[in-house]
């Protein structure tokens, strides 16, 4: 238990203290912070008093900076110094910042007094396909049922490129992207504003130390260059994407605009949650066979809240055990050829999609590619409308706490001009 006190619904337990970075009005300089209750710690303050006294943060200025990549650089050993540091000094067992109330007043904030930033300087973005019932969806939806999934999918996680430039976080609005899309009969294609924006409900590795070009990371020893997971909607253009993804694959039907929750939950938090992935079949090549293949425990859920109304309504709730590839499959394979992942790189997991259609994870699945209507309320949606807000949360259930995400939201506003 914390000195601090924290709601029973409430994300951040001290089982939890996700990372993330902060703006407060008392200082103009960013800095890292990790949440409990409806606290931030600013781990600046706790640092400048001399409390992160271990052997690897004693003499770092990682918790200085305005990011977090110089900590993420620092790796496990690091992260596990900082967990147990500041577990013990939020108990409530112990008095060293409990009982000053000059230090408290200082290094706990209310959360409802800062502004959170993206966590970390994201150098590049991959994204994976990595969920066996969205892959069968959509080529269902685009190929017909009689062979939805090609070979090649069960072998190898499939990934693309992303645009990192273009990443967000919560709360910051999309504006409608415009793009070509597939022609009518014998006219040019169509040029404007996207008529299928669509939500992705996704999951997002944060990547550690990282590699060196040329040396793959073994996929036993991938969970070393994981630092925790973060939710993720990778917006999606599907009139836009379906007209040029043959042959090369998504480009502006994905890169206007993806966003990020700010809490960075850790590794070390989700191990409470981890459960046996699905089994593989084939069995995966050498380098993809893992000793422990393993996922995680987290309830998803979507809400969108349509342009004009006051509520949200549920549109899918999902998990992230329905993933097939794993997090360190998808590592170990974006290394497997010598390509070098760096600190603060951020692996999307694709749309996280459960067997029931009550668990698909994008609007694309929930309505056959519009075919059918989604009931929200007073109103109805194919895809995204101008005004509509998607709103993804994520948390696994403890006993007695829970280790949660927050929310990943964001509103679509009209095309330009």
């Amino acid at each position: 238990m914390s000195f601090i006190e924290v709601k029973p619904d409430s994300h951040f337990s001290i089982q939890n203290l996700p990372y993330g970075i902060f703006k407060h009005s008392s200082c103009a300089t960013p800095k890292p912070g990790v949440a409990i209750g409806d606290y931030v710690v600013d781990l600046s303050s706790i640092h400048s008093a001399g409390l992160f006294d271990g052997p690897l943060l004693s003499s770092s200025d990682c918790f200085h900076q305005s990011n977090l990549n110089k900590f993420l650089e620092l790796g496990r050993p690091a992260w596990k110094e900082a967990r147990a540091t500041l577990q013990k000094l939020l108990s409530a067992a112990e008095p060293t910042l409990q009982n000053n109330a000059s230090l408290r007043q200082k290094s706990l904030l209310p959360m409802d007094e800062v502004e959170m930033l993206i966590p970390i300087a994201i150098g590049d973005y991959t994204d994976f396909f990595s969920s066996l019932h969205h892959a069968k969806n959509c080529g269902t939806i685009f190929r017909g049922p009689q062979n939805p999934i090609n070979p090649n999918w069960f072998h190898l996680p499939i990934a693309y490129h992303g645009r990192a430039s273009s990443i967000v976080i919560t709360g910051t609005d999309i504006i409608r992207p415009k793009g070509q899309s597939h022609p009518t009969g014998d006219s040019p294609p169509y040029f404007g504003p996207s008529k299928k924006i669509d939500f992705e409900l996704e999951m997002a590795a944060v990547i550690g130390p990282g590699n060196v070009l040329g040396k793959p990371i073994d996929v036993n020893n991938a969970a070393d260059h994981i630092f925790g997971v973060v939710l993720m909607n990778d917006w999606s253009a599907r009139d836009i994407q379906a007209w040029e993804y043959v042959p090369l694959g998504p480009f502006l039907g994905k890169s206007f605009g993806t966003t990020i929750s700010p809490w960075i939950v850790t590794l070390e938090a989700l191990e409470p949650f981890a459960c046996d992935a699905p089994k593989q079949v084939p069995p995966p090549l050498p380098y993809l066979a893992e000793k422990i293949s393993k996922n995680y425990d987290i309830s998803l859920e979507v809400r969108v809240k349509p342009a004009g109304q006051d509520d949200s309504f549920i549109v899918t709730r999902s998990n992230f055990n329905h993933l097939y590839w794993t997090l360190t499959q998808q590592l170990a394979h974006h290394t497997v050829n010598g390509c070098n992942l760096r600190p603060g790189d951020l692996l999307g997991t694709g749309t996280i999609s459960g067997p029931e259609s009550e668990s698909y994870g994008c609007l694309l699945e929930l309505t056959w590619n519009g075919t059918k209507e989604l009931s929200l309320g007073k109103t109805s949606r194919k895809f995204i409308e101008d005004g509509d807000e998607v709103i993804i949360s994520g948390c696994c259930k403890g006993n007695g706490y829970n280790v949660g995400f927050g929310t990943c939201s964001g509103k679509i506003l009209p095309s330009l001009p």
